[in-house]
């Protein structure tokens, strides 16, 4: 069986979605959700599902021990799932093609620091888009720049709000994140 750790840092719906996606497989294995947020709604929802969580900090992640846990699990994938901080170098070269995201916006527009959640979704509607959508991408040394994986876009022309623009990128993310995480391990 495929193993794969989720990577979160809020309230965790796309590993929800995730999780009960492949419960219902026996393909993969949710192995553990990981989170650098002790107030994450992530880790209630990992907790009702029965899957491991952990939380850890900036130092851990920076200076190899989240990568000792992860060797210990020898993850087939590693799944960023609205996970904010910069992934680092050092746990890329060691999973190789291994890590992908998830990003609400049409890449490479929209992407780069600080471009995640409302703050994609309010800078699509400032510049009058008439359609935006998701892409699913390799993670690499750089924000939101690795190879692209999938993407599909949606016609936001009715949307009036980001928290509209919102609602229609979560449909396109609970549709397709889990079907394309299930291609790449099958």
């Amino acid at each position: 069986m495929r193993k794969i750790v989720i990577f979160a840092s809020g309230s965790g719906s796309n590993a929800e979605n995730i999780i009960l996606h492949f419960n219902k497989k026996n393909l993969v294995n949710v192995f553990e959700v990981f989170t650098n947020n002790p107030n994450a709604k992530v880790l209630e929802r990992a907790k009702n599902l029965n899957v491991p969580s952990q939380v850890f900090n900036r130092q851990e992640l920076n200076e190899g021990i989240v990568l000792e846990k992860l060797n210990k699990i020898q993850p087939d994938l590693i799944v960023l799932a609205g996970f904010l901080w910069k992934f680092p170098e050092h746990i890329i070269k060691e999973y190789p093609n291994k890590v992908i995201n998830i990003h609400p916006a049409l890449l490479p527009n929209y992407g780069g620091k600080g471009m995640y959640g409302m703050n994609v979704h309010q800078a699509v509607l400032e510049n009058k888009e008439t359609e935006t959508g998701i892409t699913i991408h390799y993670v690499n040394e750089h924000y939101d720049e690795g190879e692209f994986i999938f993407q599909k876009s949606v016609n936001i022309e009715d949307c009036k709000s980001a928290e509209e623009i919102a609602d229609k990128i979560h449909i396109l993310e609970h549709q397709y994140f889990p079907e394309v995480i299930e291609k790449l391990l099958t």
